[in-house]
């Protein structure tokens, strides 16, 4: 037997439960079917159908706020020790399904398994991570003045929603969530249409492992219809999303009339810039990953190659060479590297860009083609002789497709990474550290790495600026997020105070 055959054997096991019911709504602790007609997720592997989803509406979104409304007095107020244990073990829970999350993953997004079999032991990590914060989430400051004692603490900001995408959609949400309930907060969670598996499996494995019925509740549902009602609702007094820019957008006017708080994590046009002084080896290797890992659906991906004209040639050969012997396949056979993408939509939305480029004079230097015509399959594919006014070097793609663009001086390099409206990443290779240290300064990027690829820390602020997001995630800057700033002044004496109409 095959691993792919042993993983396909598996996931029929795992999905047999759902093609019977479809996955239901989740809230307050019990199923419950959407206000709208159920729609369908089929797998972008061959396109068949996986189960029919519950679509929630307003009124569903209703329910769901008001049922984590009720449900946070118990929950902010319960020791955080004891929140503590319980989200120790929902990552205990979450190791011990791990493969069940990952082959359900693979099926619903088209991620490879040698990536997601990481991704549901990334989300246990960080809900072990945000556990152990818990206890000292409520600590603040001793600010003494002359005539007070004035000490700053942290409380919870009560039930939020959290909207996630469809790209690796179990981390993404865990990397919400936890946080979330490890502050004090209860969600609502709508999880992208594309991808609502895992999310299930989420809210699921929570309550078994003790979570309290209403803490976290799932909606699933259309953007237009349960997100905006999530955005709008009285009742949810912050929104943390992550996706695209222009739906950022919307979700901040949304939100305006109930002065919603917001965490946007949105798009990128992520540069990696590659100085002829630098590890060529290494930073060949940081390129390809950086752009076809996750099938190219990441926000943080180095999209735009901003590569030296002194090793141009040489550079994009190797390149080029690589490219074209990564193995494109069916996502559950480990020696996959690049899955299909993940609906009908994205695929022609990703391959329309292939005649983009040719028709801007860029050449198709590797890939630019579909594979098969079961499922929704691209080659990985690199752009050249482009410039960074192209269309392909100015909108994010979200594909495993490279633009790939050369300059001759650190200005020309700098002044070509920060003319974007994004500003997420930025990857800088280059072994002269008054460079990197010049370059890293006036890059408009809100994560750098130099010489390396995305190395996640979980203790490190994650988000971008301009068009790519407002907030931080990781360490204490998501507890700045879903909890609010409380200060009392003590006085520590008799001081003057004005009297008026004495």
């Amino acid at each position: 037997m095959t691993a792919l055959t042993d993983n396909l054997e598996k996931l029929d096991g795992y999905l047999a439960r759902f093609r019977g019911t479809g996955i239901k709504n989740r809230i307050g602790g019990k199923d419950s079917d959407g206000a709208g007609p159920a729609f369908s997720t089929h797998s972008p592997v061959d396109k068949s159908l996986i189960c029919t989803v519950a679509r929630g509406t307003e009124k569903d979104i209703d329910a769901a706020a008001c049922v984590a409304h009720d449900a946070f007095a118990d929950w902010r107020d319960m020791p955080a020790t004891e929140r503590k244990k319980i989200l120790i073990s929902v990552a205990d829970a979450i190791e011990t399904r791990a493969e069940e999350i990952a082959l359900c993953e693979c099926w619903d997004t088209g991620q490879t398994i040698r990536f997601m079999s990481k991704a549901a032991l990334r989300g246990a990590e960080n809900f072990r991570y945000f556990a152990d914060q818990v206890v000292q989430a409520r600590d603040g400051q001793l600010l003494r003045s002359p005539t007070l004692m004035n000490v700053t603490t942290r409380v919870p900001i009560g039930p939020v929603g959290v909207i996630t995408p469809w790209n690796t959609p179990f981390m993404l949400s865990t990397w919400k969530i936890a946080p979330a309930l490890a502050a004090g907060c209860t969600v609502v969670h709508k999880p992208a249409e594309a991808s609502p598996l895992t999310a299930r499996l989420l809210v699921e494995i929570a309550e078994e492992a003790g979570l309290p019925p209403g803490v976290l509740n799932t909606v699933n549902g259309l953007g237009e219809d349960a997100g905006k009602a999530l955005c709008e609702h009285p009742k949810i007094r912050a929104i943390s999303f992550v996706g695209e820019s222009r739906t950022g957008s919307l979700i901040t006017k949304q939100g305006a009339d109930t002065l919603k708080r917001n965490h946007l994590e949105l798009g990128g046009k992520n540069p990696v810039i590659v100085f002829d002084d630098a590890d060529l080896d290494r930073a060949l290797d940081a390129v390809i990953f950086m752009i076809f890992s996750i099938n190219g659906e990441r926000c943080t991906s180095s999209s735009r190659l901003l590569i030296q004209d002194t090793i141009k040639d040489d550079f994009e050969a190797k390149l080029i060479e690589r490219v074209n012997k990564i193995k494109v396949g069916h996502p559950l056979d480990p020696a996959t590297e690049i899955g299909p993408l993940v609906t009908e939509e994205h695929f022609n939305k990703v391959t329309s860009y292939f005649d983009i480029a040719r028709e801007a004079g860029a050449t198709v230097a590797a890939g630019g083609q579909t594979v098969g015509d079961q499922g929704y399959f691209v080659r990985p594919t690199v752009f050249t002789n482009a410039t960074n006014d192209m269309r392909i070097a100015r909108e994010e793609i979200f594909g495993p497709v490279l633009t790939s663009i050369p300059f001759t001086s650190e200005d020309e390099a700098l002044a070509m990474a920060n003319d974007t409206q994004y500003g997420l990443t930025g990857y800088l290779w280059t072994n002269d550290l008054t460079r990197a240290l010049r370059f890293t300064d006036r890059l408009e990027a809100g994560m750098i790495w130099v010489n390396s690829e995305n190395v996640r820390h979980l203790p490190t602020p994650f988000g971008g600026v301009k068009a790519s997001g407002i907030g931080r995630d990781g360490g204490d800057w998501s507890f700045e997020f879903y909890m609010e700033q409380k200060h009392i002044g003590f006085a520590t004496g008799d001081h003057k105070v004005m009297r008026l109409g004495a």
